[in-house]
């Protein structure tokens, strides 16, 4: 399974992941619309991101989220209702939705944060 593997220790809270995930995949610089999400108030910081669990796989009820040969969950936009059930059974509230927008969206481990990580504390591994 391939996955996004955070290390909080070395994250140095500068958001460079959160502005190259929203840019990348929604045009725009904008924390909210970011996969990968990272909370300061703590220290160590709180890097949340899609462990690929699947639970949001059996919850959809159009089949719209699937499990590709790396393990990774994607969705199909088209097949997407904008229901939401995914986002309400994120065990780690992972499953993102945004105002105005009518797809849900997760990290899908492509790896572009990692490249732009100063710190090295964002790595995909394969489990």
């Amino acid at each position: 399974m391939k996955l996004l593997k955070t290390y909080p220790d070395k994250c140095i809270s500068c958001h460079v992941c959160e502005n190259t995930c929203s840019s990348l995949y929604f045009k725009e610089d904008n924390p909210e619309l970011s996969c990968i999400r990272i909370q300061d108030e703590t220290n160590p910081p709180e890097m949340n991101v899609c462990n690929q669990c699947q639970a949001c796989v059996a919850a959809c009820p159009t089949m719209a989220l699937t499990v590709n040969k790396q393990g990774v969950v994607m969705l199909s936009r088209n097949l997407c209702i904008g229901c939401l059930m995914c986002v309400a059974v994120c065990p780690t509230g992972s499953m993102r939705t945004a105002f105005g927008k009518h797809n849900p969206f997760k990290c899908i481990a492509c790896g572009a944060c990692v490249k732009t990580c100063p710190a090295e504390a964002l790595e995909i591994v394969e489990q």
